[in-house]
């Protein structure tokens, strides 16, 4: 019996590598003079931020150790909890105990995915640095094949959704627009449908490390940095168990992070606004001045004079709607409170 999901997984792999040889084609600067690297004495940081993940944990493990088995590396599984409610630090803290190679990062409350990402990064010693989430929708299986990257010489192995099709109708739709938007609206491009799911060279996490901004987005980060990268291709699944605790009103709020954090568009958008009102201004004085002198006077009606105040009062609210979540950026950049704290550490003394 076929089964569908690798003829699925086949299928993008193909589209995905004639994508990128055509990008290659035009950028040859992204792939141009490699070296090869050789795994042999080298150590792999596995970074796992988890909020929550109590229910998935075994599942989690059971799937890393078996991707890990004769990869020929060593490795260390840093486990962040983030302020989790459930049982998850205590059976993190029990995982550690029985396995030298499981290291647990506890925060000391809920910072959000993109600061336990940055603690746990902060804190792996590895040559090379892979952050996954723990709900399983980004296959561990995937590890060996980045690590082959890397010894092409790539200093950054994303994997790319190629296939979301466990997601929502309605996420998928508004992931593409958020991609849409934020590379249009950018400098920066970052690769669409790229998550945190990849590996990175020591060099990449050492660049990472210097910057120090509160409001992160990772992804943006990521590309930020530079250095030569590639994707994966594979097909994102359902979770493993549990629950995202990314709702909507979450996923909007990471989405203007992002945007605001890569990009001044917004606040330029809002220029052009003024300077287009003005020059309606202009004409619609020019056009009253003609209409006086050739009709005489006339009172203007209520309704369309009201209509024009409501109006001009509502875009300058949404102007300064838009300028206050890049002061309030600034407000939070200004403070310099650190992007986390650690309640615990454990592992890290062996």
């Amino acid at each position: 019996m076929v089964n569908p999901l690798g003829r699925i997984q086949a299928k993008a792999q193909e589209e995905f590598r004639k994508a990128l040889n055509e990008q290659t084609t035009l950028e040859p600067t992204q792939t141009a003079g490699l070296t090869p690297r050789s795994r042999a004495g080298k150590l792999l940081s596995i970074v796992a931020p988890m909020h929550d993940e109590a229910a998935v944990l075994d599942a989690f493990f059971a799937r890393v150790e078996a991707a890990l088995a004769g990869l020929g590396v060593g490795v260390e599984i840093i486990c962040v909890d983030d302020g989790s409610r459930d049982s998850t630090l205590a059976a993190l803290v029990a995982r550690a105990a029985a396995d030298p190679r499981v290291k647990v990062v506890a925060l000391a409350r809920n910072f959000g995915k993109e600061a336990a990402l940055t603690a746990g990064i902060d804190s792996a010693a590895g040559d090379m640095v892979l952050p996954i989430d723990a709900d399983l929708q980004d296959p561990p299986e995937l590890i060996g094949e980045f690590i082959r990257r890397w010894e092409e010489g790539y200093d950054v192995v994303y994997g790319a959704r190629a296939d979301r099709s466990s997601d929502t109708a309605m996420k998928r739709t508004t992931a593409r627009m958020f991609y849409d938007v934020f590379n249009r609206v950018s400098d920066l491009a970052i690769p669409e449908s790229a998550g945190d799911f990849r590996l990175m060279d020591r060099e990449v996490v050492e660049a990472l490390k210097q910057l120090p901004e509160r409001n992160r987005f990772m992804k943006g980060l990521f590309a930020w940095v530079g250095f030569r990268q590639i994707g994966v291709p594979y097909v994102r699944t359902q979770r493993a168990a549990g629950s995202s605790s990314f709702g909507y009103l979450k996923l909007l709020r990471f989405a203007l992070d992002g945007i605001t954090s890569f990009s001044t568009a917004p606040l330029r958008i809002w220029t052009l606004v003024g300077l287009f009102g003005a020059v309606l201004a202009v004409l619609a004085a020019a056009a009253l001045i003609v209409n006086v002198l050739v009709n005489g006077r006339e009172v203007p009606g209520y309704a369309s004079l009201m209509v024009v105040i409501l109006l001009g009062f509502a875009v300058q609210m949404i102007a300064f709607g838009v300028l206050g979540e890049y002061v309030g950026r600034l407000y939070q950049e200004v403070k310099g409170r650190p992007i986390y704290v650690v309640r615990q550490r454990l592992g890290f003394d062996r």
